[in-house]
């Protein structure tokens, strides 16, 4: 009888094979993901005009043009669309920040940098921050995701398979790491199919800063090793000319990892499905955030968020004891939960066996009824928080759009 370990390690290699057998298929000819284009309807409100104010610009010959199908519709890609947010900044520069709503340092707008975390397994964290991340960047911001979960759901859902496609060095521990063979971010970060996003991926290795971060605190040694909690902060704003936003996929569990992200953060968002054991579970992840983070304080962090939320996940309307629950947060936290809730939704569902996100399939993969009020669900969650981003940086809102 084989070892465990090498049982394990079979069963690894053969499902491992099948997820290449099945990305290869899904996205051949070269395995790559590629983002659908986007009706004329869809780029208007992404951009805030009207669909007949792009007929127009089309006709007229101005910005990119639209790719046009066999039924005569106008398609446009992510890239199409932010070139034409460009086209409208320049035309219109007293409307430039409306269609180009990057961040502008000399006003004091420093990068928005939210950490998703919970340290409860199922609580939907990743499935809230892919989607936040593609929203901003459909919205027109710069976005950098990053993976810091060693089992990089993540990354497997903007199309790269960790065990495959990282050789490396190539995650966020590249940069944080305490020896000789650290990593510029810069070399680190990757392209995606979403024009305007890139991702820091994640596999295993980022559990070695679980292990070397005890070791370097244990050696005594006075130099920056102490500053473990600074480390991913300092990676970060070495690329911080490049982003308005940064997105961070928080392991499961209360770790070094996840300490060192809520010490680089300036907001965070905690998803809690609303169950009871769920619930309880937040109360001691809580009191051991505070805890630790109070320690962090005392050797010097520094600790500023512009929002802390708690967001209802997996939340589904007619369940009874979901919608107390859900109520009983709100009660106790106030406006500290966000007013939308990220509801269940088989479209989210289904659209994740082809590691897709609801922003990534179009509306005729579905029930009109089921596609349009996940998405609706989504677009208010997300909504919300880039709300909450502009008010960090004393900005009205986004209207028109």
């Amino acid at each position: 009888m084989p070892s465990a370990a090498d049982a394990i390690a079979a069963d690894a290699e053969v499902l491992s094979a099948q997820l290449k057998t099945m990305r290869e298929r899904l996205f051949a000819p070269d395995s790559a993901k590629v983002l659908r284009r986007f009706t004329s309807g869809e780029a208007a409100r992404m951009i805030g005009v009207s669909d007949g104010y792009l007929r127009q610009l089309s006709i007229a010959g101005e910005g990119p043009q639209p790719q046009t199908s066999a039924g005569g519709r106008r398609l446009y890609s992510l890239e199409e669309i932010n070139a034409l947010r460009r086209h409208l900044a320049e035309q219109n520069p007293a409307k430039a920040r409306f269609y180009l709503p990057h961040r502008d340092p000399e006003k004091g707008e420093h990068m928005q940098v939210i950490a998703i975390t919970n340290f409860k397994g199922g609580s939907g964290k990743t499935t809230t921050a892919a989607h936040l991340a593609q929203h901003l960047a459909l919205s027109g911001f710069r976005v950098l995701a990053v993976d810091l979960d060693p089992q990089a759901s993540m990354s497997a859902l903007y199309g790269y398979q960790p065990e495959l496609d990282l050789v490396g060095n190539d995650t966020l521990y590249g940069a944080i790491r305490y020896d000789d063979e650290r990593r510029p971010l810069s070399d680190i970060i990757r392209k995606t199919y979403f024009d305007g996003l890139d991702l820091v991926p994640g596999n295993l290795e980022l559990q070695e800063f679980e292990h070397t971060t005890p070791r370097v605190l244990a050696s005594g040694e006075k130099s920056e090793h102490e500053m473990f909690f600074a480390r991913v902060q300092s990676a970060l704003e070495t690329v911080s000319d490049d982003y308005d936003v940064v997105v961070i996929d928080c392991p499961p569990q209360l770790g070094f990892l996840t300490l060192s992200a809520l010490c680089a953060a300036t907001s965070v968002i905690v998803t809690v499905h609303p169950q009871m054991l769920d619930v309880a579970s937040m109360s001691q992840f809580l009191f051991m955030t505070s805890d630790l983070l109070s320690v962090v304080a005392e050797g010097g962090g520094e600790l500023r968020f512009d929002f802390l939320r708690y967001l209802v996940t997996r939340f589904e309307p007619n369940d009874g004891p979901q919608t107390q629950i859900a109520a009983f947060l709100r009660g106790q936290f106030g406006e500290r939960v966000l007013t939308s809730a990220m509801l269940k939704s088989t479209a989210v569902s289904d659209a994740g066996l082809t590691k897709q996100t609801l922003y990534e399939v179009g509306r005729e993969n579905f029930s009109r009824q089921t596609y349009d009020r996940a998405m609706e669900s989504l677009n208010a969650v997300n909504g919300e928080v880039e709300q909450l981003m502009l008010q960090a940086w004393n900005r009205p809102p986004r209207g028109g759009r």
